[in-house]
């Protein structure tokens, strides 16, 4: 049979995924179709923006979590919006929140090991006007906003 795995992870990173309408009916005691439209109302209004799925990511290559904590240069201080935007593209990237402190940027970015996260950081400190990168390496996870 033909191993699509690698393929799916990503749709799967990037929201391809849908709900089972059939289960919830059932664990709710409502009709499909009464789930079915307060879902695409929820989607409709914005209040669901996306379906993802959960991962054991050790179990598919990206096993290595760490936070960044960056400072932009005065430059770009104004324009901090371009940089998440740009920081938010990479497939690494996890999450980025623009933040109070210290620093402008908190990233949470996921990668195989510690060599390609090393390149990672390379890559932005040369690309993004970035003039400090505090890092944090995860080592577990004991609760996510999708699993507790």
């Amino acid at each position: 049979m033909k191993n699509i795995t690698p393929r799916l992870i990503e749709l799967f990173k990037h929201g391809f995924c849908t709900p089972q309408i059939t289960q919830l009916a059932k664990k709710m005691k409502e009709p499909s179709t009464t789930i079915h439209y307060n879902i695409k109302k929820m989607e409709k209004e914005g209040a669901i923006k996306a379906y993802k799925a959960v991962f054991d990511y050790k179990k598919i290559g990206l096993g290595y979590c760490a936070y960044l904590l960056i400072r932009v240069s005065q430059d770009k201080y104004g324009k901090i919006d371009d940089v998440c935007e740009k920081l938010a593209k990479h497939n690494e990237v996890e999450s980025v929140d623009i933040v109070t402190g210290d620093f402008e940027v908190l990233v949470k970015l996921r990668v195989k090991d510690s060599d390609e996260y090393y390149q990672f950081i390379q890559y932005i400190i040369n690309n993004y006007s970035i003039i400090k990168a505090v890092s944090m390496t995860s080592l577990k996870q004991f609760k996510s906003e999708f699993v507790g």
